[in-house]
């Protein structure tokens, strides 16, 4: 009896033990691994291509003009020119980079002939087929080709400050240029456009970078570096990767982006502000102005609303907002949480495609 006790305990233990083997097998096959920072340049090089365009390097474009100030020495004779980086987000060969990289300012004239150029050598030709300059995000698709090494594309809202990040991109024209950091900000608004969210590095981003990934340790992007025409030595800002996601299906079979649209101007809410309006606290936006004929006159939204919350979302700071609403799908039905002369209200709203310009 003893030996029988004893022989079901060992099976049970050993049945155990293998189902525990198999659980943490499939548990980490799921979970990203972890490289250190060669192992990961060495995974993810074919996944960042170099773009150029030889119209632009003609008139003297690109970032060495930018950075060294070449523009009236760039000879016309220059058939090369190195615009940016991007990265392959399909096998089929899509590629996401920045707007400015194919169309760079002041003059946003799209390149006629783009080129991408991968860590082997191998150019091809790409076309654009879907932009956003709200964002300064485009996507181009390679041509002639298939078979290619694409990105695992990761969530930027799980990032946290201290967090180790790698960019890869072309700086000043180079190649593989690779610089190391941690995150060191989340969500900076830096005046941009209406949509500004990045998140800073000490990565530094420099010219030719832009348009190329910025990958955790586990080999995921998380952004899209990006280059912001502000002071500061040795930070980087980078578009986070959800912001691009949600749009990417857009881009691809639409060539554009559709946003929602509540028709509201809007001003931050300080704490004066807070107090003359009886709130707690100066979370919120201010609603300056109700567009005519707006989703918001119709559903009854006045100037001098705080709104605090938007399909129950919290409105923390007036740019909240924007990014709430640009991602509520059309026709949507929402309740908005606001505040009117020191009232909590709830209100309906049904948001609609913003205006195209």
């Amino acid at each position: 009896m003893k030996i029988k006790s004893s022989f079901i305990f060992i099976t049970l233990l050993l049945s155990v033990s293998f189902l525990s083997f198999f659980v943490n097998l499939l548990w980490a096959e799921s979970v990203p691994q972890s490289y250190s920072f060669r192992e990961l340049v060495r995974k993810e090089r074919r996944s960042v291509v170099n773009i150029r365009s030889e119209d632009i390097a003609r008139n003297g474009g690109g970032p060495l003009k930018d950075y060294f100030k070449l523009g009236n020495y760039l000879k016309p004779e220059v058939k090369e020119g190195s615009l940016g980086t991007g990265f392959i987000v399909s096998s089929s060969g899509l590629v996401l980079t920045n707007y400015h990289v194919i169309a760079p300012p002041p003059s946003y004239n799209e390149a006629k002939e783009i080129r991408v150029r991968l860590f082997d050598q191998k150019e091809y030709l790409a076309k654009i087929i879907g932009r956003d300059q709200k964002t300064d995000v485009a996507l181009l698709q390679i041509e002639g080709g298939d078979g290619f090494s694409p990105v695992t594309l990761g969530d930027s809202k799980g990032i946290d400050i201290g967090e180790w990040v790698m960019a890869i991109g072309n700086a000043f024209g180079l190649e593989e240029s690779i610089s190391v950091g941690v995150v060191s900000g989340k969500g900076r608004v830096l005046g941009a456009g209406p949509y500004d969210q990045f998140i800073q590095t000490d990565a530094v981003i420099h010219a030719g970078n832009t348009g190329g990934p910025l990958y955790n340790i586990r080999g995921e992007v998380i952004g899209m570096n990006t280059t912001v025409n502000v002071t500061g030595y040795g930070i980087g800002f980078a578009i986070p990767i959800n912001v691009v996601k949600n749009m990417l299906s857009m881009l691809e079979n639409d060539g554009r982006v559709t946003r929602g649209w509540l028709g509201v101007m809007i001003q931050p809410l300080t704490r004066d502000l807070a107090k003359v309006f009886e709130l707690e606290d100066d979370h919120g936006a201010l609603v300056s102005e109700v567009m005519r004929r707006s989703p918001a006159e119709e559903a009854g939204i006045q100037r001098g609303d705080v709104i605090i919350r938007f399909d129950g979302s919290v409105v923390k700071k007036m740019h909240d907002l924007p990014t709430l609403v640009a991602l509520t799908p059309v026709g949507k039905t929402v309740v908005m949480d606001l505040v009117r002369e020191g009232r909590p209200m709830k209100m309906d709203v049904t948001v609609r495609a913003l205006p195209l310009e």
